[in-house]
């Protein structure tokens, strides 16, 4: 059983100054605690479910290139880049960049995109939910023929690619991981099923039968579930015990979920936590293991 953190704020004590600071030694004490993954958000503006759009925010990528400086062994993403943010050329390239920099240790997390209010505060045209979700499996066919080494032309219905060339490429083989936030029984999770290593459910009672969802997209897609990494997002309003943390991690284990990651909330200090949490479940399976 794995153990992740995302950390979606950056209001920390001491202001702008002790922003670098304060996530460098969040990512330090992450990796030498043994966490399988840290995330961070793909997102310009706060969102409204962790504070006001003005609380600061960090870019993802430069701030996963940072902490992949700064740490060893530990896996890096954004939970999840929003496919309208970048033109998926430069993602993919930007992914690789990550991978190779870091050791071969980045994810593609990627989704449908949802945060309309950024997108029209900074200019990113925010196409129609159809729209999006054709734009997002157009990206993720570019990620596997990119990563394939495939420079053929691409051409789809919103992006065209004359020689999508990807030198270096990434070290991680045979590329890197690539996982899909949300939950849409139609077409997000039948994009995991086909596209997918990983995907990302809320902590919630609707997961198990998204779950269940995601298997039968695997049984029409030819796909062997227990290929795919079920990841599950949870959050405490307050700083959990070390027990109520690995109570979560047996809870979630039991209904298949190979991966807590625990988003970290303002004035929260996980990571010591964390680690403890993990000496103490190294022997709980997901269940179907």
């Amino acid at each position: 059983m794995r153990i992740g953190l995302q950390v979606p704020s950056f209001t920390f004590p001491g202001g702008p100054e002790q922003i670098g600071p304060t996530f460098a030694r969040i990512a330090k004490e992450a990796d030498q605690g043994g966490l399988h993954s840290l995330w961070v958000m793909d997102h310009f503006f706060q969102i409204d479910m962790v504070g006001p759009a003005d609380e600061p925010m960090l870019e993802g990528y430069t701030a996963l290139a940072y902490a992949a400086a700064l740490t060893e062994r530990i896996t890096l993403g954004t939970l999840v880049t929003g496919v309208t943010y970048r033109h998926p050329g430069i993602l993919v390239k930007t992914v690789t960049t990550l991978d190779v920099l870091s050791g071969g240790r980045a994810w593609l997390g990627i989704g449908a995109a949802w945060n309309e209010e950024e997108s029209r505060g900074l200019g990113v045209r925010f196409p129609p939910t159809a729209e999006r979700f054709e734009r997002l499996e157009e990206t993720l066919r570019i990620a596997h023929q990119m990563w394939e080494g495939d420079e053929s032309a691409f051409e789809g219905e919103h992006y065209r690619l004359e020689r999508p060339l990807n030198s270096p490429p990434a070290l991680r083989r045979p590329h890197p991981r690539i996982l899909i936030g949300g939950t849409g029984e139609k077409k997000t999770l039948r994009f995991v099923a086909k596209y997918a290593d990983a995907c990302n459910i809320f902590d919630g009672e609707e997961l198990p039968r998204k779950l269940e969802v995601l298997r039968e997209h695997c049984e029409r897609e030819g796909r062997d579930y227990a290929e795919i990494e079920k990841t599950s997002l949870t959050f405490f309003t307050e700083t959990p015990s070390v027990g109520a943390a690995v109570d979560t991690v047996g809870r979630l284990a039991e209904q298949g979920v190979d991966e807590v990651i625990f988003s970290q909330g303002t004035g929260q200090d996980l990571t010591g936590v964390l680690a403890e949490a993990l000496s103490q479940t190294e022997k709980i399976v997901p269940a179907g293991r």
